[in-house]
């Protein structure tokens, strides 16, 4: 029983194919909302924040499933998602002074937009 146990350890966890293709599926849907979002024309801070919540939607559905964190050990996620989450963290709370860079570097990112125009 033991070696049986150590072989399918050996060749690696199965998934079903639908787990897969239904991913795959909500990404093209969520990637169809984010075009969605450049046809109706949005502008602003609903803009930036739908782009932002589909793209975090698109990234964590990745993560999970096709890069096989959602069935890893627990110590594994906490030591590849803790990092980044501590220097966003950090960056956020101690951000030398001039306070959130994230959303400064958004608000640059919404004011020259605001003011792009391609034609």
């Amino acid at each position: 029983m033991e070696r049986a146990a150590g072989h399918a350890r050996a060749e690696g966890q199965q998934h079903p194919i639908a787990v897969y293709l239904w991913i795959w599926a909500l990404l093209f849907v969520f990637q169809h909302f984010s075009y969605l979002i450049d046809y109706f024309h949005l502008h602003g801070y609903l803009r930036w924040t739908l782009i932002i919540t589909f793209m975090l939607l698109k990234a964590g559905l990745i993560v999970a499933i096709f890069m096989h964190m959602a069935w890893e050990r627990l110590a594994l996620k906490f030591a590849i998602l803790v990092p980044p989450l501590v220097l966003l963290i950090s960056d956020w709370a101690y951000g030398g002074g001039r306070g959130l860079h994230l959303l400064n570097a958004v608000g640059g990112i919404l004011a020259v937009s605001e003011t792009f125009n391609p034609l």
